[in-house]
This record gives C-alpha cells, structure tokens and sequence, in this order.
C-alpha cells in the first residue's frame, strides 16, 4: 500500500464577500482535489483540542497522529529537532521572530520577510546579549529563528505567537509566568540593540520593515515520540520547507527531503515540491507534503493570493501525486489542512478544518467538492483529530 498526505497549511477559511460569499477553498479551481472528494470521502476533524491554543504545532501533531495533551511540549523543541541542535533537560527552546513594533503595536510579525543575509548578521549581534543571561541565539530562515536558555529548569513562560496580535498592543501578550522576568529582560535588552543597528537603518532608508525586537514563543523542552514505523508500520518520507513540521517529522521517524526552491512562503517552488512527491513514492511507503503558502496568504489578509496558492498545490502537487499513486494495485491519498487560517481575521482559527480522502477500499458516500460547508455536512468527524492517521493507515 502507497499513502500520500498533503497537508495545504492554513487553507481553511471562512466565507468571503470579496469572494461573492465563497471560500478561498470554494472560489479555487482544484479539480484533483475535488476528484479525491467525489470519489472517496471527506469530512472534518478537531485537531485543536480544548484548552490549547490554534497553532501549526498542535495541529500538526494531531493530523500525524499525536494526542497532544501527551506528546506536545511546545513549538521550539520540534524546530530545534530539524536543525540537529541539542539541548539539556534544564534548557528552555524558544522560538525568536524578528518583528517590527511600531509605537508598542505589533506592525510585522516577519519584519518585512528580512533577507537571510540581514537576519544572520542580526542574530549573530545578538550573542553577546545572549551569554549575559545565558542564553544563546541559532539562526533560521528569514525572521524566524531559535533561542535557548540555559539553566531553565523553574522557567515557565506563558508566550502568545506574534502573528496571532497583528496591530495589537505588546505589552500585554509579553512573557508571563515564574521566571518569564528574564525572558522579557532579554527582549527589552534585544530591542536596545536593534534599535541603533547599521542592518535596520539600511531596511529604514529602503522603505522596508526593520528588525525592531526579537518575540520570544513556542517554548518547550525536547519530548520523543514513538515512530510511525513502530506504530503502523510504514516507512515514511516528509517534503517540506519549514522546520517545525521537518522536526515533528524526524521526530516521527520520517526520512525529511529538501527541495530546492522550497521556501514556506508565497514564492515557493510548488512543481518541484510536487515533482519530489512522486520520487519519493517508490522508495517509501508514506509521503508527507506540507505546503505552507495558504497560511502566510491568510495571515497577510489576502484572498486572492490564497486561492492562487490553493490552485497551485492543486495543479503542481496533488494532481502529480494522485497521478502517479493510481499507477500502484493499492494505494491512498489525503488532503488536510491542518487549521484554518481565515483572511477575515488574519490569524488562526480552532474549527476543525475538513479532509478528503480516496483511494483503495475507501468508498463514496457523498459525490460532493471538497469545501468546508460539504465536509460538515458528511457524517465523518473525527474528534479527537489525532486519530486520523490511525484511519488513514489501517488496512
């Protein structure tokens, strides 16, 4: 048996007036997507549950299978995993945005998508500032990177996402908790530096976002999971460009492949991703692609960029796959957006987003296109989410 999951982060929505009342998911032509659904199933499942926050790390975890109230332990500990970086049972993991604040409001939670170039030499800049409070910075991509503080056994920070307060104000959403007074330290300390940096007055006198503050979230310490392999058996594969799904994917005991031209954003190389698919598929039982353009689409509020990359998963990645899994005896596909990251509200919703699924021994039941209101119509919800992987793989 062949699998194949794709996973268009985000790509749930809400209805839109600019889109005549329709979905981005709706108002998209994807008619391999639609084949899925017409000819197998579709629904909905939960995979925020209650009590945590709509994010990209407890959903995923959900969709691949993980009960989150077991296996989670925060965002940053999965990054850390997919960049080789170690740390101690004592060591908090932060994630660390570049943002821009502008009058104590959250204006850009990426700093204008900052050059690679620009964020190293930041973070970098930024060490010195680090070995005061213990701590130490390891850059990412662009605006996001990682930071660990040492010695954080007593540490707990309650920490909100910067892309969930677009135009708020800060104050309130910084680090709360025992001992969160050194993460904010750090920050405020952070801020100081930026503010006079040679990278930002270059950014300034351009007309682009600067880099005025480091945000620290999705903290956690290193927890494993149990492979997928010892659980179902297979043999899996993950294509993706942004690091918390490759570490949640390692950790999962899945062989991660890096495609060039892959970037998590809007300008990402969807027939390569797609092409990378179909490869993978005769050396692995399972392919897991995520695609992460529909989520920066919703989280910058626009609608038509997110059906535009919803129809280029459809076309470039999907229809490849699907293509060539029906060349095999046996074979499934699924498509799951992990959450919705709906334009209205530029942030991310905990309505359980649908799925479709077809393939062998997978029955028609409701002939419709995929789209939200369908899926919440069909009788298959499966609440808690974490056991769609268990629906999907057994025989």
């Amino acid at each position: 048996m062949k699998y194949a999951l794709i996973l268009p982060d985000g790509a749930a929505d809400e209805p839109l007036e600019e889109l005549n009342g329709c979905t981005p998911l709706e108002a998209a032509e994807t008619p391999n997507i639609d084949w899925i659904s017409i000819n197998g199933r579709q629904g909905c499942l939960r995979t925020i549950p209650e009590g945590y926050t709509a994010a990209s790390d407890v959903a995923t975890l959900s969709v691949m299978g993980y009960a989150p109230d077991v296996y989670y332990s925060g965002r940053a500990p999965l990054e850390a995993a997919a960049r080789g970086i170690e740390s101690g049972p004592d060591d908090l993991i932060f994630r660390c945005n570049l943002v821009t604040i502008v009058d104590g409001r959250m204006e850009d939670f990426t700093a204008g998508h900052i050059s690679q170039k620009e964020a190293e030499q930041l973070i970098s800049d930024l060490q010195s500032l680090g070995s005061e409070f213990g701590a130490v910075f390891h850059a990412g991509i662009s605006y996001r990177h990682l930071m660990i503080l040492r010695d954080a056994a007593e540490v707990r920070c309650d920490c909100t996402p910067p892309h969930d307060i677009p135009g708020e104000l800060v104050d309130g959403y910084l680090p709360k908790g025992p001992g969160s007074e050194r993460a904010r330290e750090i920050m405020h300390r952070a801020h100081a530096l930026l503010a006079d940096h040679d990278v930002n007055h270059v950014r300034r006198d351009l007309g682009e976002n600067p880099a005025t503050n480091i945000w620290l979230w999705g903290q956690g310490r290193h927890r494993p999971l149990e492979t997928l392999e010892a659980r179902f058996g297979v043999r899996g594969a993950c294509i993706a460009a942004v690091d918390l799904i490759n570490g949640l994917a390692i950790n999962a005991g899945l062989t991660t492949i890096a495609v060039k031209g892959a970037t998590g954003y809007l300008d990402t190389d969807y027939r390569a991703k797609g092409r990378a698919a179909v490869a993978a598929l005769d050396g692995y039982d399972l392919v897991v692609v995520h695609i992460e353009a529909p989520d920066e689409a919703g989280h910058l509020g626009d609608a038509a960029e997110k059906v535009k990359a919803i129809e280029q998963i459809d076309t470039h990645v999907v229809g490849p796959v699907l293509e060539k899994l029906r060349r095999y005896d046996r074979w499934k596909i699924a498509v799951v957006p992990d959450h919705p990251t709906p334009v209205a509200t530029r942030t991310h919703s905990k309505t359980p987003p649908p799925f479709c699924l077809a393939g062998s021994d997978i029955s028609t039941v409701t002939g419709e296109p995929f789209s939200e209101r369908n899926a919440v119509r069909s009788r298959l919800q499966i609440d808690p989410g974490h056991e769609f992987m268990e629906f999907l793989l057994k025989p």
